[in-house]
């Protein structure tokens, strides 16, 4: 068998803890650190701890225990809960035994982040742990957890597996169950040499912080990365001081140090970073006026894109002073950077700013392919629930593969200055309404080209808007001059935002404008209830929920157009209703 793919089929007992059952490393010699023995024993005993395991393995992945059988939660960071029993847990380890020993009430929960303080541990690593203090028997890695969307991956040491594994060694750690700590530490040493550098910081991070017992990894992530390219803000961000510092001493000592990484960053350098991390780009600006250093020079756009708010990588993007396509000292792209951050705002950001997509790695990987290797397949193909937020890995690849699609798009929507009058009011009434709608609908992806577009910068229209001013304007003294032409800015401000957030959606997200355009301008909505795999009663049900809807609109775009013909409104009333009708001339998304 491969030792790259870490585990053996088998499940057996060790001759020394009749309590412990284990999957054997493939690559694991026979030594005294082996943690079982690869030799079944066909005994009365072990058939009837096999039998033990097996019936508490049921108790622990019943879908009952919630309401019947258990007598304690622990909650994740995540808001999920996990229900467990006391009992079992306290006579298999230690800290549970002294956790559960202050939970005086049956159903009483525990927040695990009181226990792993320094790293998040998620559920399905929380759960691998737990199913091996229930039954005593490591199952196998989970596929769809494990596996990233790359097909062309390997799926030996790609992120989501390297995650996985490095998050069950804290979490072995935390609990305090050594033969564990010892199997996945192995595990990962088997696989280190397919795990990228960047990757192997994790997995050093962790393995730092579980001390003594992981010696060995941290050695062997020291040694990788003191050979590799990482530059000395990438650890400085990602590892703690002693082992910065035990990196850059190597180096030197080796003689390491790339010429150009001799030096930086220098004072200048770190005092706009610094301000970078402060969300504060006027100061940057200031800093940039002195000569000391620019944008490139300083690598901030790749510094802004890793570390900032998005808001802030906007507002550098808007100075106009960065090469968006530069290369760090590493062959990094500024996409390339945005990809590993995994912001759907930042590469949408990227992209109108002229980012190409198609620029390589010096190891020949695309933004694409960056992003994919860091995905989770059971992630990307979640389904996810009308109305609710799409996950921002499968997002960001959705983006990139649009970008590779299509040419980039130049400058800002172009829009005719010449509309006025209804014609305006009814083209504003249509975009407020379908990014309304795609609000409702997609919420994820409306807020990445809504914030990319600044529509919150603009006011909303509403008809109410227009016709209260022309009250107030009537009752008080107004500057007829100037009254027209700021409701006029006002509502070509608030077009261009919008129009701009239909196009890149039409741009990044075809897949939700297809569903806009066939909401906003098909004259049946009935037609949207037939799905190909549906039966017959939820095509019933679908078909009277779209009526239902369609009536809805229908009704809502009545009362729109008759107050839209009213001379005058009271200031007080506002219509936010939506519309179906579409004006010609205007772009879907």
């Amino acid at each position: 068998m491969d030792h790259r793919n870490g585990f053996s089929d088998s499940n057996e007992i060790s001759n020394n803890n009749s309590t412990t059952c284990c999957i054997v490393p493939a690559a694991a010699t026979t030594t005294s650190e082996t943690l079982v023995s690869s030799e079944p024993l066909n005994t009365p005993d072990v058939a009837a701890l096999q039998l033990l395991s097996n019936n508490l393995d049921s108790l622990h992945e019943s879908t009952d225990s919630d309401y019947f059988y258990s007598d304690a939660k622990i909650a994740l960071s995540s808001g999920r809960e996990v229900a467990v029993h006391r009992c079992i847990l306290s006579a298999r380890s230690s800290v549970f035994k002294t956790v559960f020993s202050g939970l005086k009430d049956s159903g009483a929960k525990f927040e695990l982040k009181e226990l792993a303080r320094d790293y998040e541990i998620g559920y399905n690593s929380l759960v691998a742990v737990l199913a091996y203090l229930y039954t005593g028997k490591v199952k196998s890695l989970p596929k769809g957890v494990c596996l990233c969307v790359d097909d062309g991956c390997s799926h030996v040491g790609c992120r989501p597996a390297v995650d996985f594994i490095a998050e069950v060694l804290y979490a072995a750690f935390v609990f305090q169950v050594p033969e564990l700590i010892a199997l996945y530490q192995r595990h990962l040493l088997d696989i280190i040499d397919w795990v990228a550098v960047d990757d192997i910081l994790v997995v050093l991070y962790i393995a730092n912080m579980c001390g003594n017992v992981c010696e060995k990894l941290v050695s062997k992530c020291v040694e990788i990365v003191v050979k590799s390219d990482v530059d000395i803000v990438t650890l400085d961000k990602a590892l703690p001081p002693p082992i910065v510092k035990q990196i850059i001493d190597s180096r030197l000592e080796l003689s390491l140090d790339k010429p150009e990484n001799v030096g930086f960053p220098d004072k200048h350098v770190r005092r706009i970073h610094r301000a970078l991390e402060s969300d504060d780009v006027e100061l940057v600006r200031m800093l940039l006026k002195e000569g000391h250093t620019n944008l490139d020079e300083a690598y901030a756009l790749h510094y802004a894109v890793a570390y900032c708010d998005a808001k802030t990588t906007t507002e550098l993007l808007d100075l106009g002073l960065a090469d968006v396509n530069h290369r760090n000292s590493r062959g990094y792209t500024v996409l390339h950077v945005a990809a590993m951050r995994k912001e759907p705002k930042i590469i949408v950001s990227l992209l109108t700013k002229g980012a190409r997509p198609s620029d390589l790695t010096i190891d020949g990987r695309k933004a694409l392919q960056i992003s994919k290797r860091l995905t989770r397949a059971a992630d990307y193909y979640k389904s996810t629930e009308e109305g609710k937020a799409s996950p921002k890995d499968r997002l960001c690849i959705e983006i990139l593969e649009q970008a590779e699609r299509r040419d980039p798009l130049h400058g800002e929507a172009s829009l005719s200055l010449a509309i006025a009058g209804d014609d305006l009011r009814m083209k504003l009434l249509y975009l407020e309404n379908r990014v309304g709608l795609a609000k409702l609908l997609f919420p994820m992806e409306a807020k990445v080209v809504m914030d990319i577009a600044q529509v919150d910068g603009t006011s909303e229209f509403t008809f109410a808007t227009i016709n209260s001013n022309k009250l107030n304007g009537a009752q008080t003294t107004v500057d007829l001059n100037e009254a027209p032409f700021r409701i006029q800015e006002e509502h070509l401000n608030r077009l261009k935002a919008l129009s701009r957030t239909v196009e890149l959606g039409k741009r990044f997200f075809p897949r939700c404008s297809e569903v806009l355009n066939k909401i906003m301008d098909a004259d049946d909505l009935s037609q949207l209830a037939c799905g190909g795999i549906d039966t017959a009663e939820e095509r019933v049900v679908k078909r009277q929920r779209y009526m239902e809807l369609q009536d809805v609109l229908s009704k809502a775009f009545h009362e729109d157009k008759e107050e839209f013909d009213r001379s005058a409104i009271s200031s007080s009333s506002s219509s936010k209703s939506i519309v179906v009708t579409r004006p010609k001339g205007t772009a879907h998304c």
